[in-house]
């Protein structure tokens, strides 16, 4: 396994209890973030996995959208966080670079802030493995801080971490998404939420891609 991706569920596995916990409500204070997930799962037919699930909010969202939806990540104590906190649901470890799942299954993958701990050498890798398992017509919707930096953080409240967070442009993604047969349906950029239990200092872009 790659350095980046073992600093990534370590990291992950320390701050799992305080981040399940945290995260829980903000999807409530996100209208712009609801929004692009309802249309999502107006638009989807088939199952839908949540690569990159952490504490499992995206994936309970749109379970109560009507949509069959499981998770998948990284880090085992965010998985296990997960099933506590959405016993029903199902989740389980696995990695975006090389998921076991089989060809043409999904009708939608959901990439929400997960793609954004892999470096741009590994990012067509990964769009190419989301374009395997959808079927032909299945969408991917995919959540990122824009910018172009890459941001590299050493605390998670008080837990020591390894983690890198690569800002992209929803053009700079588009061209990742191109390269892997992944046509761009539609792009949301919303200006950072300075306010509230869950402040943002970047924009925040959203790209919505089809398989054809």
């Amino acid at each position: 396994m790659p350095n980046y991706l073992n600093d990534t569920r370590r990291s992950y596995d320390k701050t799992a209890d305080d981040y399940a916990v945290w995260i829980h409500d903000e999807l409530a204070a996100k209208p712009l973030d609801r929004a692009m997930l309802t249309a999502f799962a107006e638009l989807v037919t088939g199952p839908v996995a949540d690569i990159g699930c952490g504490s499992g909010r995206v994936t309970k969202f749109l379970d109560g959208l009507g949509v069959s939806t499981f998770g998948i990540d990284l880090s085992p104590r965010m998985i296990a966080a997960a099933r506590r906190t959405y016993p029903g649901l199902r989740f389980t470890e696995g990695s975006m670079t090389a998921l076991d799942i089989e060809d043409s299954t999904l009708g939608g993958v959901v990439a929400w802030y997960s793609t954004i701990h892999i470096p741009d050498n590994d990012l067509p890798g990964v769009f190419e493995e989301f374009h395997r398992v959808l079927s032909p017509g299945g969408y991917l919707q995919l959540a990122f801080q824009s910018g172009d930096e890459i941001v590299h953080r050493t605390r998670a409240g008080s837990h020591e971490v390894t983690l890198d967070f690569h800002h992209r442009t929803s053009a700079r993604m588009a061209e990742f998404l191109h390269a892997a047969d992944l046509t761009v349906q539609a792009t949301l950029e919303r200006q950072p939420d300075a306010d509230g239990d869950y402040p943002e200092d970047v924009p925040q872009a959203y790209v919505l891609a089809r398989r054809g």
